[in-house]
């Protein structure tokens, strides 16, 4: 007897009874394939985000340090800047023109009661790099620092040698003492051989003297004198104020044989 004709017909209600089971289990099924889709949906969605922030995050930090180097690099540029002008304004200026005085309004001028002060004084061919100033007691030839030496050297240049050369012939013939000064601006100065502008005004002018007794003049008659900054000229806020104070005077005072 076969399995099929063994089995007793199943009645309408198992029927259903099944098919409920079926659909419940269908159900299920499905709310699991739901779920499951659900949460493989958020954990893609969480899994974008976490992406999404962490390149923002990378995108925050170059930006951030691109700022920070923008801001390193306009700071330099302040600096540099600042420096820039502080070395112009500190770097010797074009000397101001001198003023000579000719020869004929030196005539004008009266001599001094006990002696003529420009006695034995040929002026003339001196160049316009010489200001002379007559005093009461002394005449002045005053010669620019930035012509006679190189900006923080006491050592004559080739233009300074140019300059001087001319006054030789004058003061060998001459009878006046001779106090060469030496003058700077007010700008400190401070190296291994020069510590202070008392040392480079004495020692430019000694390499004044020096050359002028090595053509001639006599030493009993010379004298350096280091003025550092003490007797300015003009303003020393100015750049055109401190060249003109950077300077080197050759005192002529009285005769040694009328003097006091």
């Amino acid at each position: 007897m076969s399995e099929s004709a063994a089995t007793p017909p199943r009645s309408p209600a198992e029927l259903e009874r099944r098919l409920e089971l079926l659909d419940l289990h269908l159900r299920r099924e499905r709310n699991a394939h739901s779920s499951t889709q659900h949460k493989l949906k958020r954990q893609r969605i969480e899994e974008q985000h976490f992406e999404q922030q962490e390149e923002e995050g990378w995108l925050t930090v170059y930006l951030d340090m691109l700022t920070l180097l923008l801001v390193m690099l306009v700071i330099m540029l302040a600096f540099a800047g600042k420096q820039a002008l502080r070395e112009a304004d500190s770097a010797p200026s074009p000397a101001a023109p001198l003023v000579q005085q000719s020869p004929a309004m030196l005539e004008d001028i009266p001599p001094a009661k006990d002696n003529d002060l420009l006695q034995g004084l040929d002026t003339r061919g001196l160049g316009k790099d010489v200001e002379i100033i007559v005093n009461a007691e002394s005449v002045s030839l005053r010669v620019s620092s930035e012509i006679l030496f190189a900006p923080g050297q006491a050592d004559l240049s080739v233009e300074g040698l140019a300059v001087l050369q001319p006054l030789l012939g004058m003061l060998r013939h001459s009878p006046h003492r001779i106090s060469v000064a030496g003058h700077t601006d007010s700008i400190p100065i401070h190296n291994l051989r020069y510590p202070s502008n008392w040392e480079l005004s004495a020692a430019r002018a000694g390499s004044v003297v020096r050359y002028l007794q090595a053509n001639g003049i006599a030493s009993s008659r010379l004298q350096a004198i280091g003025m550092a900054d003490t007797q300015p000229l003009a303003d020393n806020q100015q750049a055109a104020g401190r060249a003109q104070n950077r300077r080197v005077e050759l005192i002529l005072e009285k005769p040694l044989e009328s003097a006091d």
